[in-house]
């Protein structure tokens, strides 16, 4: 990390000709200083009530864009511009301080992005929950309804929010596998969210299942949530009823001692009937929702062993070690057998054909458990014979 001091970014400003002379130390005050990435350091300031980064890179070898685009992230918007040194150098941007290069970034000024302003003024509810009420007509701007999220306001503008009653779930059930006074474990269903990403829910989910049996949560949108299985996995998780039980669980998650155990339909057939995969995983930088395996990425490690098999596809255990985004899908993609209806690493069927089997926990009072949901009918259908 490079430290700077206001009489620094004085220094630095009057390099870049920012500011003059006469400048004052006075004139520049909230300053902050973050690592966007392990080998770079943000410092944000105001000087003359207007925002400024100072970025020190040695990575960034004067690449604008790759720079814009790092600070357009970490500042959340779009609007500002990258200042050239004006002092003869081989670099067009950076500029030498204290053996380092660093750059100066000038910041969006007085406004601000409509869904950030909400998000900082009502912090009870997300920014992507904001902009899905923006996008909804739920917000109005000096008293026009205003539908985009990157609309800019001032301190200035009069906003009003008009949100809707929250729909009720009452009447929806899951299939419970087992409740007692700490825990509640229940086999979800393929389609059907863990939780929603914000405050903002139209569909039903897991935690609106539990808020009816726990006291953890109650006033966010993931009650009774100690871990999670993606929309389109279904099987086994487990709630906690109370805030010992949900402090018990989730630490097991956490330290791994936890054992998970999937089954999967996959595509053709394994070479090895059973082994263990320890293949790093990173995400996919051309298409950054994904990921892909990768010798620079984290360890990721998962043991197969295949249960049956037909003439074109095998049904498979999956046991991970580790608890890496999408690595049961991303291993056996690596593998040359994408798991049935992985729309991002296989080809779309009529579901994903991943599901969490059993999950071995201990819940409150030391009890050591193994609780299972039934595998789904359509795993087995093509597998009758040899099952």
């Amino acid at each position: 990390m490079v430290k700077v001091t206001t009489g620094d970014i004085k220094a630095l400003l009057r390099q870049f000709h920012i500011a003059g002379a006469e400048a004052s130390e006075q004139h520049i005050d909230q300053l902050r200083t973050t690592n966007p990435t392990p080998v770079s350091t943000l410092h944000s300031f105001r000087f003359n009530k207007r925002r400024y980064c100072l970025l020190f890179d040695e990575t960034a070898d004067d690449d604008s864009k790759r720079i814009e685009e790092m600070m357009q992230s970490v500042l959340d918007t779009d609007d500002g511009s990258l200042i050239e040194n004006p002092e003869e150098s081989f670099l067009t941007y950076g500029a030498p301080f204290k053996g380092k290069t660093v750059y100066l970034y000038l910041a969006q000024a007085d406004k601000k992005r409509l869904d950030r302003a909400l998000s900082e003024t009502h912090p009870e509810h997300s920014r992507s929950t904001w902009q899905k009420y923006i996008k909804a007509g739920r917000v109005q701007v000096n008293s026009e309804v205003v539908t985009s999220p990157k609309h800019e306001v001032s301190s200035s503008d009069a906003l009003a929010i008009d949100l809707p009653n929250a729909p009720d779930y009452s009447h929806e059930q899951l299939p419970i596998i087992h409740v007692d006074d700490n825990v509640i474990v229940v086999s979800k269903p393929v389609g059907v969210l863990t939780h929603s990403k914000g405050a903002m829910n139209d569909e039903f989910t897991v935690a609106e299942f539990f808020r009816r049996y726990t006291s953890v949560g109650l006033d966010t949108n993931r009650p009774g949530i100690v871990h999670r299985l993606d929309r389109d996995t279904s099987g086994v998780l487990i709630g906690a009823r109370t805030e010992d039980a949900a402090r018990l669980l989730a630490r097991q998650f956490a330290e791994r001692r936890t054992k998970k155990t999937y089954v999967a339909v996959v595509s053709g057939h394994l070479k090895q009937k059973e082994a263990t995969i320890e293949v790093p995983i990173d995400r996919n930088p051309s298409a950054p929702s994904t990921f892909r395996a990768d010798k620079n990425g984290r360890m990721a490690v998962t043991h197969y062993n295949v249960l049956a098999e037909s003439d074109t596809e095998s049904l498979v255990e999956l046991r991970p070690v580790t608890g890496r985004t999408h690595q049961l899908r991303v291993h056996m993609a690596y593998l040359g057998a994408p798991i049935k209806g992985d729309r991002v690493y296989g080809r779309e069927a009529d579901r994903l054909y991943l599901h969490a089997h059993k999950l071995e926990i201990t819940i409150p009072e030391g009890d050591r458990r193994v609780f299972e949901a039934p595998m789904p009918e359509e795993f087995v259908k093509s597998f009758k014979e040899a099952l």
